[in-house]
């Protein structure tokens, strides 16, 4: 499963209903594929733009998608750039790979009888296994000084980006959460060129949700 998928699990209650807004929610699946390409080695940091180191497919639909697209631009473009284009269906996309997996089910209904809602539970309401593992690495990451692996590295550093951590860790001390995040993501846990590239990825999406957030306030 990839980290976009793991984090989509995450952002949905138990009712299938997202516990964020779309804004963090779409921009948080972006940076996911984002960063999942700079895990698989396709993708790289260079002079601050995006870089594709290796355009051979993974094999995963939806990375594999991300990497296509990145890779037919002509023009190389800053990690927010990408974080904001893929987030345009970033979400649909995700969830129509977990519905056909069925790891999740589709459930649509009126509220009010009026307004169209799509939800998305988890079939006969036990939590996926893949949420399940992956609540179980976030929380050995925040409430020990293990260090983690690169792949749960990038999910603190995406759940900590979209603020998710709130949502995840509402039980555990705010403060100390923020702590324990801020240490991993100045750790070793991973190459210093990986690392960095991740780095820049989580600023791009904090970055997007911040301009995402202004644009909608303008408009409203």
């Amino acid at each position: 499963m990839n980290l976009a998928e793991e984090f989509a699990l995450l952002a949905y209650g138990d009712d299938g209903a997202p516990v964020t807004d779309g804004i963090h929610l779409d921009n948080g699946l972006a940076g996911a594929l984002l960063l999942e390409l700079a895990l698989a080695g396709r993708a790289d940091i260079e002079e601050k733009n995006v870089v594709i180191r290796d355009a051979t497919p993974t094999g995963d639909p939806l990375v594999d998608d991300a990497l296509a697209r990145i890779a037919a631009d002509e023009k190389s473009r800053k990690p927010s750039h990408w974080v904001s284009k893929l987030a345009k269906d970033a979400r649909k996309r995700t969830m129509e790979r977990l519905v056909e997996t069925e790891v999740l089910e589709k459930q649509q209904d009126k509220v009010l009888l009026v307004f169209n809602r799509t939800r998305y539970p988890a079939p006969h309401g036990v939590q996926p296994t893949p949420e399940t593992e992956a609540r179980q690495r976030l929380t050995a990451a925040v409430t020990t000084s293990a260090v983690p692996d690169p792949r749960t590295a990038a999910l603190c550093a995406l759940v900590g980006a979209t603020d998710l951590d709130r949502k995840i860790f509402r039980d555990l001390d705010r403060k100390e959460v923020k702590a324990r995040l801020k240490a991993i993501s100045e750790g070793s846990w991973a190459a210093a060129a990986v690392k960095s590239t991740i780095d820049s990825i989580q600023t791009a999406i904090m970055v997007s949700i911040v301009a995402a957030t202004s644009t909608a306030a303008a408009t409203s």
